[in-house]
């Protein structure tokens, strides 16, 4: 995807950012264990989707990164995926 269609697309996904080349999001949960439910939740729909994201867990706070890395960068399935774990919460 180019620039332009990487910051077009981010406006439907309004709390995902850019961060080395894919699309990032932090969350904050009030425990590990609502960390790790939201963390098992994420793999589910990950599976379905057959896109699994880079994920970051530090006690209640989880970091998601999606880049498609066999198609060099970001696509819409990383879209698609940041829009069914929008779905999640």
């Amino acid at each position: 995807m180019s620039s332009a269609e990487i910051t077009q697309g981010l406006h439907a996904i309004p709390d995902w950012h850019l961060e080395n080349d894919a699309l990032a999001r932090s969350f904050s949960f009030s425990d590990f264990r609502e960390a790790m439910s939201f963390v098992n939740s994420v793999a589910a729909v990950a599976e379905r989707a057959s896109h699994h994201p880079d994920i970051d867990i530090r006690y209640n706070k989880v970091s998601l990164a999606l880049s498609s890395h066999d198609a060099g960068g970001i696509t819409d399935r990383d879209f698609s995926l940041a829009s069914e774990i929008g779905k999640i919460l």
